[in-house]
């Protein structure tokens, strides 16, 4: 397996070098190259990490990324607008440079709303129609597409209200009999498994997984075609992600058929890949180094101990697999050797691992096992001189404080190219390549402005502030939990506004940016916020 990684990173090297317009070595300063060109995103939803907060990277590095307006893409509530959005694509493509387009706001107008939608199976063939329609309006605009496989949330908690209502009662359920279903296509089940597999059979109610299923069996076929489209040269590139998903699940099986399905297309053209918030990123990064005939090469270190073969929360991977199929989405390619990598990743994994989650008594800022070896590394890199992100993955949903600490207490914050630790490994990992490749262009100001975005969002609200504020919730008056706030959602914002100041002030350097932080809530829960800073 080792050797054709290596030929094929060889393979890709000399396409590189056939490019005339390439270039070698590090001369990917940001002055070098004035940048005006435009670049049409549209999100799978409204969400500030799948909006603004993506198009920011490639806006920081000179680029027009227009984007439909927030209330024609999905929100928590509003399942999206298709009709409007094709209809503004269309309006909207004329001078465009490259377009990156969610396929589920397309189909069903939001990922949430591929996980809801009452359409037809006759509606969503002919929303696929629009692709074509489109490539044939525009045969020479760089079309890069991304959609989900749907995902199988463990439980009804889990889902965060993202999943039709009867979810809340038997998604631990449905969870557990689609693992079992997996796991007995791929190596058979025990005779305890077989006799828990027909007890849940019998335990979920017939009309829900009926209907769950039936909306699954849609987005399977309209994912079928949207791998015809790649086939057909409808799309320059396409990329499926496997929503929180497990080793055996539902999400699993479906990639594994989808993945067969498409057979001779390679991963020149489609990828399936655990994760999905963070593919727009890496496609927007795809299409920057196509347009700047660029293809960078990526070292990448472990925190020491399992490393690398680290299956994280989330995924059903090993985290290598998932940084390898981040790093060629993106248009790049991974090396061994740093000396002549454009960019260094460090991801940080625990050594035993396992994956702990941000709001957990052991995100303490202590040090732990793997703290000290990761910063020691990290210094060494940075003391040669090497571009260096890192991808923070050893707690979801929120940066590991012992880390933050550390790069804290040694003045390291910002001397990185990138920093990434939100929401699941794979989110990170993909936001962390796909930046970090793009910063090394960029000028210090626009780089240390993203860093700040992470800072103030991945390790002061999700690692801090959210779960300090969440066990403050029953003080507050008015009706409100933390996946609704509704009547407290003023006192949460007050709250967050306060302690966002207090840990920036505690914590990060006295930044202009800083001289005013608001949080609001967008989706009307804490789970993911907007924090705004000043101008």
């Amino acid at each position: 397996m080792q050797k054709t990684y290596k030929v094929l990173a060889l393979l890709l090297a000399l396409a590189f070098l056939a490019l005339p317009a390439a270039e070698a070595g590090r001369k990917d300063k940001a002055e070098e190259m004035p940048r005006q060109k435009r670049i049409m995103f549209i999100p799978h939803d409204n969400r500030p990490i799948s909006d603004k907060q993506t198009a920011d990277v490639v806006r920081e590095l000179g680029y027009e990324v227009i984007v439909p307006p927030d209330d024609m893409l999905g929100s928590r509530t509003d399942l999206g607008h298709p009709e409007e959005l094709w209809t503004w694509a269309e309006e909207n493509a004329s001078g465009v440079s490259a377009a990156v387009i969610s396929s589920d706001s397309m189909l069903y107008g939001s990922l949430v709303g591929s996980r809801k939608h009452d359409c037809t199976r006759g509606e969503i063939m002919a929303r696929l129609k629009n692709f074509e329609d489109f490539r044939a309006a525009h045969p020479a605009l760089p079309l890069y597409v991304f959609g989900s496989i749907m995902r199988t949330p463990r439980s009804g908690e889990a889902s965060g209200s993202e999943e039709p209502g009867y979810y809340k009662n038997y998604g631990a359920d449905i969870f557990r009999y689609t693992l079992l279903t997996d796991k007995q296509e791929v190596e058979g089940l025990t005779s305890r498994e077989k006799k828990e597999y027909a007890f849940l059979k019998e335990l979920i109610p017939e009309k829900s997984m009926e209907d769950w299923m039936s909306r699954r069996t849609k987005n399977f076929a309209a994912n079928e075609k949207l791998i015809d489209y790649t086939k057909s040269g409808v799309f320059d590139y396409f990329v499926l992600g496997r929503d929180d998903n497990a080793p055996y699940s539902q999400t699993h099986m479906e990639g594994r058929k989808l993945l067969a399905y498409s057979a001779g297309l390679g991963s020149s053209k489609f990828q399936t890949m655990s994760g999905i918030d963070e593919v727009g990123l890496l496609l927007l990064s795809r299409a920057v180094n196509n347009i700047e005939h660029k293809m960078p090469f990526i070292h990448v270190r472990y925190n020491k101990g399992t490393g690398g073969r680290t299956v994280p929360a989330y995924s059903d991977e090993h985290i290598q697999d998932s940084v390898r199929a981040a790093a060629t989405a993106a248009g790049a390619v991974l090396i061994q050797r740093p000396e002549t990598s454009e960019y260094v990743l460090l991801v940080n994994t625990n050594p035993n691992g396992k994956t702990y989650e941000a709001n957990e008594r052991t995100n303490d800022g202590k040090v732990r096992d793997g703290t000290q070896y990761f910063l020691d590394l990290l210094k060494d890199y940075i003391a040669k001189g090497y571009p260096v992100g890192i991808a923070d993955v050893a707690y979801a949903n929120g940066a590991d404080n012992a880390l933050m600490e550390g790069l804290k207490r040694e003045d390291l914050l910002f001397k990185l190219r990138a920093y990434s630790g939100w929401n699941t490994p794979t989110n990170s990992t993909g936001f962390a390549v796909a930046e970090g490749l793009l910063a090394e262009r960029m000028t210090d100001d626009a780089r240390d402005s993203l860093l700040l975005t992470r800072y103030l969002d991945d390790w002061a609200y999700q690692a801090n502030v959210r779960n300090k504020i969440a066990r403050q919730l029953g003080w507050l008056r008015g009706s409100g939990v933390y996946m609704s706030l509704d009547d407290k959602i003023l006192g949460v914002q007050y709250r967050a506004d306060r302690m966002m100041r207090e840990f920036a002030d505690n914590n990060l350097p006295p930044l202009p940016a800083l001289r005013e932080i608001k949080v609001n809530f967008p989706w009307n829960r804490m789970f993911e916020a907007d924090i705004v800073t000043a101008q």
